[in-house]
Formats: structure tokens, sequence, C-alpha cells
């Protein structure tokens, strides 16, 4: 009789929470011999519904669940849920190798941008919010708008992509809040309304599209011969050959800036002798701080959350704020959030 009370119970709560939810990873935070924090996710998880007065926070370990009410001020509805783990569990963060000090950029002021942004993607089934055409009563797009710009992209084969919001303060004193979505988006660059790519287009173009071709055009010649030929063993290294000339020839378009007025390459960022991840540079993060940087914002708060069918591997589901890449974005982002001036804000570090 109490399991049925207990299950039917169960069953009332979930019919009144709302549908939308989003999910934090929780990771434990371990202290390495440099005394730099390194973060490891476990099987851990806070999940927070989009009500977030009164809310309700389930935390989940293993097969235990504890469910229990936190009060969410209007003011900060996120701290309260956010200190249930780790409170500085999403800060964006990097090492630098210029001045040998990591610096971190909180998540906290970027949330409620970051939910709301969500929530925008969840209404409007499309990223170019900046598009004014809309219906004849002024409530949705109409099919004027570019189809490749729709969200439904997003659960097809080319799967989800990470989304970013920084909130930064202008010269003149207000507060701005950009956004961004990693790498092409349908294979488009730059949208109205998102932070554009960290390099320049048509400098872009006019190294690769030409040698893409030629090395496309190399795997049809090796599509034409047997396996074991050596004919095919020697377009297959011509091949790589091409497409390394070609990725480095790529990075040098990269230069990232940093708050100090200091612009580097990739080659310059990354540790001696490690590779450069192909990507790196084109993820929320670096996307935003370089534009923040170039036109002399200070950043407040960044967060990133994926959004869409979940990736290939499963480690990227949707509506889950994640921490900025380990391979691709950290070794990177030290020396993008060099030079912030320091101070706190409501008690944070900044830099």
């Amino acid at each position: 009789m109490r399991r049925e009370r207990s299950d039917q119970n169960e069953k009332t709560a979930s019919q009144d929470c709302p549908k939308f939810v989003v999910l934090l990873i929780v990771p434990w935070i371990i202290h390495d011999k440099r005394k730099r924090n390194r973060i490891c996710l476990k099987k851990s998880s806070v999940i927070l519904s989009s009500n977030w007065m009164n809310d309700t926070v389930k935390e989940t370990k293993g097969k235990e669940r504890i469910t229990r009410c936190r009060n969410m001020t209007k003011e900060n509805p996120l701290h309260n849920a956010i200190s249930v783990a780790q409170p500085n569990i999403l800060d964006c963060f990097g090492f630098c190798r210029h001045c040998q000090k990591e610096h971190r950029l909180p998540a906290a002021l970027a949330l409620p941008s970051a939910l709301q942004l969500m929530a925008d993607l969840e209404a409007q089934g499309r990223i170019d919010f900046a598009l004014k055409t809309k219906d004849s009563k002024n409530t949705k797009f109409t099919e004027e708008a570019d189809s490749r710009f729709a969200t439904k992209y997003l659960w097809g084969a080319a799967r989800g992509k990470m989304f970013g919001v920084l909130i930064a303060t202008a010269p003149n004193g207000t507060t701005v809040c950009l956004r961004a979505f990693s790498g092409q988006y349908n294979g488009v660059w730059q949208i109205p309304g998102w932070a554009k790519p960290v390099f320049d287009l048509e400098a872009f173009h006019r190294v690769q599209d030409a040698e893409e071709k030629k090395i496309k055009d190399l795997g049809k010649q090796i599509n034409a011969f047997a396996i074991d030929s050596e004919q095919r063993r020697e377009l297959i290294r011509l091949r790589k050959r091409k497409s390394q000339i070609l990725m480095r020839a790529l990075h040098r378009l990269y230069r990232l800036r940093n708050f100090s007025g200091q612009i580097a390459g990739l080659e310059e960022i990354f540790p001696p002798r490690k590779g450069i991840p192909t990507g790196t540079g084109d993820c929320c993060a670096p996307k935003l701080l370089q534009h923040a940087a170039k036109y002399g914002l200070v950043p407040l708060g960044l967060a990133e959350f994926y959004w869409g069918r979940a990736n290939a591997s499963g480690s990227r589901q949707h509506g889950v704020f994640y921490l900025s890449c380990q391979a691709k974005c950290q070794p990177i982002l030290g020396f993008m959030l060099c030079g912030l001036e320091r101070g706190g804000i409501d008690g944070m570090t900044i830099c």
C-alpha cells in the first residue's frame, strides 16, 4: 500500500514539473601538485526545471536519488542550485603559459541569460533571431527566413551543437549579452546576431577552398585503386601531407587576442611539441572572448550548453551545461583571459 502511494506521489510530482529541464554536470574538484584545479566528471548530476522559484532540485548519485526543495531568489535564481554541487563548476578557465598563471571567468552571471537563450531556441525554432520579418500577427517568423538556420538541423544527422553566452560591460558602462555557436551552423560561419569566427573569413576561403578541392579529388583517385596497391598507398600519403600543410596554413589565420592587448597565434599559445587539434579556436568561448577583447568589453560571466541531438559518443546531451573542452579550449583560454583587471564581482574573483 505504501509502495502504491509512493509511486502515485512521484507520478503526480512529475506531472507538475515543467517539461523543460536543464542538467548541470557535477564534477569533483581534484587539486594537483601545482595547486591548480583539475576537473573530472563523475556520474553525478543536478537537474533544474525552468521554474526557478521554489524549485525542486534532484541530485542523482548512482542508483540513489535525493529530492529536496530550495528557495531561489529572483536576483540570482541559480546560485542556490549551483551550490548544491560546487560554486565554480562551470567557470571558464585556463593556464596561461605567458604569465604562468591560471585565469578564470565565472559562469554564474551568464547562466540566467543562457537559460533565456534555451527558451528562445525552443520558442523560435531557429537561430536567426536578428531577422525582423514576421507574419501578419507579428508573432512568428515567416517562410522568408533562411531554412538553414532552423533548429531542426540540430536533431538531424549533423547532431547538436554547443552554444555560449557572455555577459560583459561595454566601455560606456552598459551591460551587454553576446551569443555564439561552435564552429559552423549548417555550413555557415557567420550569422547576424552571433559572434563571428576568430579569423578573417575571406582569408580563410582564399587559403582553404582551392586546396580542399584538390584533397577531395585525391580521395576520389584513391578509391579507384585496389586496397593493397602501391598507387593507392602513395596517394594516401600525398593526401595526408597536403591535409597537414593546409591545416598549418589555416592555423596561422587564427590570431587570438587577450585583455592585455596581446595578439598571438595558436602555435605560440599551445605548449611546444603538442599538436593543435582540428577545430581549435572555433568553440563558443574563444569566439566570445575574441569579440570582447577586440571591442573593449569587460567580461563578467560566460556559460556554455549543448542543444540538440546527443553527439555520437553520448558525451554531450541536450540542454546540458558543460565546461569548455579540455583538449581544444583550455590551452588557449588561459591566454585569452589574461589581462582581465583583478577584482571581485559579488565576491567572485574574475582573474
